[in-house]
């Protein structure tokens, strides 16, 4: 929608906030700080800081889920692994699917763990001078024992990661709202219902069982 006109003739759209809506337990979501070198030099971010919150990785994703919500915390988790008290370094960290692209839920969450890392295949910031080139830092169809592996380029330090959102019980009733909406067979109450059941397990795996180790294990090399 756009309203009135500026000074020069162009159009202004209204602040996101008029019509941008989502869950509130988005932003009770633990944010991921990180330093981007790139940032820095170009002077988009003071000192390179830049914030990732999980409103971010939905906007990106076009959609909150399990994958969504485990690619971000794994994200998150095993940056702190790698990196402890200190700032993640965007852009310095290797990104290792096990699966091919395409395979599975693989893409989404290399896509999420790319945004956040800076790590790209070829398609990538080509760097200044030999410095800050993000290509292949994010490879696929690894031989690696878990589906995804960060590594640090300064120190080689790795940390693999195996996510199961199986542990976190959706509602009995979400199964049939499922396919009913789907289908378009759902009134409007049904699909706000299902809407709603979908974003509470999300929410569970996010802020209830984030910490379980049966929700997601680490390993350190």
């Amino acid at each position: 929608m756009v309203i009135s006109n500026v000074d020069n003739g162009g159009p202004v759209h209204p602040d996101a906030g008029d019509f941008m809506q989502y869950p509130s337990f988005f932003e009770q979501v633990e944010s991921i700080v990180v330093r981007d070198p790139l940032a820095e030099f170009l002077g988009a971010f003071e000192k390179g800081v830049m914030q990732f919150d999980y409103v971010d990785v939905v906007r990106l994703a076009g959609h909150s889920c399990p994958t969504v919500a485990g690619a971000y915390l794994m994200a998150r988790k095993g940056l702190k692994a790698l990196y402890g008290d200190e700032l993640p370094v965007r852009g310095e960290i290797l990104v290792e699917m096990h699966e091919s692209n395409g395979e599975g839920v693989c893409g989404v969450i290399a896509n999420v763990l790319s945004f956040i890392t800076g790590a790209t295949e070829m398609g990538g910031f080509h760097g200044l001078n030999g410095r800050f080139d993000r290509r292949n830092l994010l490879s696929f169809a690894n031989d690696i024992p878990t589906p995804v592996r960060l590594i640090r380029q300064d120190s080689g330090q790795a940390v693999s990661m195996i996510y199961d959102a199986s542990v976190v019980p959706a509602d009995p009733l979400m199964g049939a709202l499922f396919s009913k909406t789907l289908s378009g067979a759902a009134t409007p109450e049904e699909a706000l219902q299902f809407g709603q059941m979908w974003q509470a397990r999300v929410k569970m795996i996010l802020l209830d069982f984030a910490n379980d180790p049966g929700l997601m294990s680490l390993r350190s090399v």
